[in-house]
This record gives structure tokens, C-alpha cells and sequence, in this order.
């Protein structure tokens, strides 16, 4: 005899199908409510459960934060299909980048380094000395207070900031998406958890149970035994 699903009529195998008594109360209650008349021995796939789980989830998110936005939905539909979130931090998706953003990512990278500023330093020194110590044929080239040394200084700043700025600007874009990440994370970290601590409690409640129906059976057998030796 075939087994089908309560919910969706399709055949279902023993390893796909979930007993709706098996399940913890808030859902079971949840899915009443969706599908009325449900009896604890009817079978429910795995899939049909997923999605009432996602509905159920969704609905529990609305009434605990008052709406439910994209960020939540992508976390409901990572729990409904059983996927990851969590992505390798190394990996970055770099094939929308521009060349001017490569660029500044590569000036932004070289500015804030020991490298630049003994470059930049060197720079200074062989500059001042140069014109100092008139090594040079020709005339003073940039004489003190160096002028022509202030320009380039003042033309190096106004050109880096903005380009330095361009690169910080898609750092906080990357920040920003990462903590939204990491939100989703904690969400369906915290939504399993909390699912978790339901399920074994419900485990927990029904081998109590079977344990109680045991020992009141194991009582009934035992006074049948002595009822038996009574008799003989």
C-alpha cells in the first residue's frame, strides 16, 4: 500500500515521510490552522513540511519584529531549502570591478603603507638636498622654501584623497554587506537554536510518555503474574 502525503496527495517513502503527531506542538498547532482536520498518524513529506516550516517561521519573524523584509526572506528560504549562508571570507566577487576601481584600490593599498612613506621620504631628502647643495648645473631648480616642492606636494594630496576616498567608499559598501551577512547569520543561527531547544523538548515529553505507557503496562503484567500465582 502506497503511502501519500496529507498534505500534497503524492506518494511518499518511508524515508521522506514525517508523522504529524512526531511533530513539536507549535508547528503541529501552526499547520491546523492551515490544514484543519490533520490526524496524528497522517504522513507529511519532507518538502510539503519544509514550506509549511517556512510559512511558519515567517509568520513567527512578523509577529516578533512587526515585518518581515528581504534579509529575512533570503534567511526563511536558507532554512526551507537547507543551505548555507555563510561564505568563505577570501572570496569576492570582482568581475564588476572597473579598471578605475582597481586602480584606486591599488593607490589606496600603496598610500597607507611603509612603503609609500619611505619612498616619499627618500623623495624629500634626495629633493631638498639636491637643491641645497646646488648638485646640479645650471641654476637653483626649486630654491628654498622649495615652491615647486609645495606644488607637487599639494597636487599629490588633492589627487589621492579623492581616489583614496573612492576605495573607502566601496569598503564601507563591502562592511556594510558583510554585517548584513553576519545578521543573517545570527537570524538563522538563533531561529535554529530555538527550534532545536522546541524539538527536544517535545522528544523529551513524549519519552516520557512511552515511558509511562511502559511502566503502567510493565504494572499490569506483573499483577496478572501474581494474580496467576495466586491462583495456582
Amino acid at each position: 500500500m502506497d503511502k501519500k502525503c496529507a498534505i500534497t496527495g503524492a506518494s511518499v517513502s518511508d524515508t521522506d515521510a514525517v508523522t504529524f503527531r512526531s511533530l513539536r506542538p507549535s508547528l503541529r498547532s501552526y499547520i491546523l490552522r492551515r490544514h484543519p482536520g490533520l490526524k496524528d498518524e497522517d504522513l507529511l513529506s519532507r518538502s510539503a513540511l519544509d514550506v509549511l516550516r517556512g510559512s511558519y517561521i515567517e509568520e513567527s519573524l512578523q509577529n516578533e519584529i512587526g515585518e518581515v523584509t528581504d534579509i529575512e526572506r533570503e534567511v526563511i528560504e536558507s532554512l526551507r531549502d537547507h543551505e548555507l549562508l555563510a561564505e568563505r571570507p577570501d572570496e569576492e566577487d570582482k568581475s564588476n570591478y572597473s579598471f578605475g576601481d582597481r586602480v584606486a584600490d591599488r593607490i589606496a593599498s600603496f598610500g597607507g603603507s611603509w612603503t609609500f612613506i619611505l619612498s616619499f621620504i627618500a623623495f624629500l631628502t634626495v629633493w631638498i638636498t639636491v637643491n641645497c647643495l646646488h648638485l646640479y648645473k645650471g641654476g637653483d631648480a626649486d630654491p628654498y622654501p622649495f615652491i615647486l616642492l609645495n606644488l607637487l606636494l599639494s597636487c599629490i594630496a588633492a589627487l589621492q584623497a579623492p581616489v583614496i576616498m573612492m576605495s573607502q567608499n566601496r569598503q564601507e559598501t563591502r562592511d556594510r554587506r558583510n554585517a548584513m551577512r553576519d545578521y543573517q547569520i545570527n537570524l538563522k543561527a538563533e531561529l535554529e537554536i530555538r527550534h532545536l531547544h522546541e524539538k527536544v523538548d517535545h522528544l523529551l515529553l513524549h519519552q516520557s510518555e512511552r515511558l509511562l505507557e511502559i511502566q503502567q503496562y510493565q504494572t499490569e503484567l506483573l499483577q496478572r503474574l501474581l494474580k496467576k500465582t495466586g491462583d495456582v
